[in-house]
């Protein structure tokens, strides 16, 4: 894999002719949807796959290596024929391995609303472990509120991804609520009628486990969810279901505020077979123009989860969308949401060139609107997403979890599939 960043002049031919690939080839693997226009700045994932190579008179393999950015020692392992490799012969054909090895074996995990397109749904299951589906609203009695879910289970099993089921504590139609959770929290026949509703979900719908997202809890409530957190492994853990919790983003124990104190990471650590730490949202809807996931701002929450909690248990959450910023940002006002192939198209449009921030390891570019105002966009790239996997990786985590798939985004599955084998649990 090569991530090759558009430079002015450049056309797909030019890039083909590059590495070797064919421009369809490139068109068809990124998905684009004008091969003719290219974005500056815009990545593109090349996938060079085996290639065959014709030895020329007074090459050696260490020459051949070299002119295709692999080892000697990538060449021998898929030319087992070659047992010495200082005599290979002129018109000999030997197999050139791509110039990525992969890392090892992942678990992902993707959240995925009930309206998700089936064709995007089914395009994305073969690079998943585990599918979220978001989500059953909890009710200050414990009923739950019913969800389409049924043909997203069924197209998950057909893959061998593990469906989870997602509970929440949003009020139905508004937002997460903090005294929905803290009546829950508080009240012991609540919390048994709502693990009474959520195991007989669990088995009707054929789900494989539970994913807990309670967010926005009071801090006051803090052990009243861990004793919570208890009670859900505790029942479901004999009836071999799984259990994941998502988590604030924090970066260390005590870190103030509503959304950070009551989730407390050893403790989920300790309970839940997966922690999902919610790494995005720095640049938000609402908020001042940011990238969405800063990989140093990620790096400072991975720092301390990876004391708190096993590491093979976390699950690195990594955004799959952007925002577009209306400039100069007034408190208050709200950014509009973008996905990432959709920002790609529109630097297209305003024939703006896509730029990339060093320290967030993100792209953005700027743009004026049709009234003259200026916007800036952050979003995620090829780039972006392959520091964001080799950044899990580096850490040693389980894996990572994806927020949302509702969009396709093409090159983040092929940077994924590149870097890691995709475990499956079922």
């Amino acid at each position: 894999m090569i991530i090759h960043v558009v430079r002015p002049g450049e056309s797909l031919y030019t890039i083909g002719q590059l590495y070797g690939v064919p421009p369809a080839k490139i068109a068809s693997d990124n998905e684009l949807p004008d091969p003719n226009q290219l974005v500056v700045g815009q990545t593109l994932v090349i996938l060079e796959g085996m290639r065959m190579h014709r030895v020329a008179p007074g090459q050696s393999l260490y020459d051949i290596a070299r002119d295709y950015g692999v080892t000697v020692n990538d060449i021998l392992a898929v030319n087992p024929q070659i047992t010495d490799p200082a005599r290979i012969s002129p018109g000999q054909i030997i197999t050139i391995p791509p110039r990525t090895r992969k890392l090892g074996t992942i678990e992902v995990n993707a959240y995925a609303f009930p309206t998700i397109s089936m064709d995007v749904l089914k395009k994305t299951l073969p690079y998943l472990t585990y599918l979220s589906i978001f989500s059953y609203e909890v009710r200050p009695d414990g009923s739950l509120s019913t969800v389409d879910d049924e043909p997203l289970i069924q197209a998950a099993r057909e893959a061998n991804v593990a469906p989870l089921m997602v509970i929440t504590n949003i009020e139905e139609g508004g937002s997460f609520d903090s005294d929905l959770v803290s009546t829950i929290l508080n009240d012991e026949q609540v919390q048994e009628t709502l693990i009474n509703n959520v195991i007989e979900t669990l088995e009707a719908k054929n789900y494989y486990g539970l994913d807990i997202d309670f967010e926005f809890i009071y801090p006051e409530d803090r052990e009243k969810y861990n004793d919570f957190l208890r009670k859900v492994v505790e029942r479901l853990e004999p009836l071999g279901y799984k259990v994941t919790t998502a988590v604030a983003p924090k970066t260390s124990a005590d870190q103030p505020g509503l959304l950070y104190e009551a989730h407390d990471y050893p403790v989920h650590g300790a309970l839940a077979d997966h922690v999902i730490p919610m790494t995005y949202e720095w640049g938000y809807t609402y908020g001042p123009p940011l990238a969405v996931a800063p990989i140093n701002q990620v790096r400072q929450v991975l720092d301390y989860a990876v004391t708190a909690i096993p590491r093979q248990k976390i699950l690195m959450g990594i955004p799959n969308y952007g925002y577009d910023w209306t400039l100069p940002y007034v408190s208050g006002t709200a950014a509009r949401t973008v996905t990432n192939t959709g920002a790609v198209d529109l630097a297209g449009r305003v024939r703006a060139a896509i730029q990339y921030d060093n320290a967030s390891q993100a792209p953005y570019f700027n743009y004026y609107d049709a009234e003259g105002k200026e916007h800036v966009v952050w979003f995620e790239d090829a780039r972006s997403i392959d520091t964001k996997l080799r950044t899990a990786n580096q850490y040693g985590l389980g894996g990572v979890s994806y927020w949302t798939i509702n969009s396709y985004f093409p090159q983040n599955w092929l940077v994924l599939q590149s870097l890691f084998d995709v475990e499956k649990v079922i």
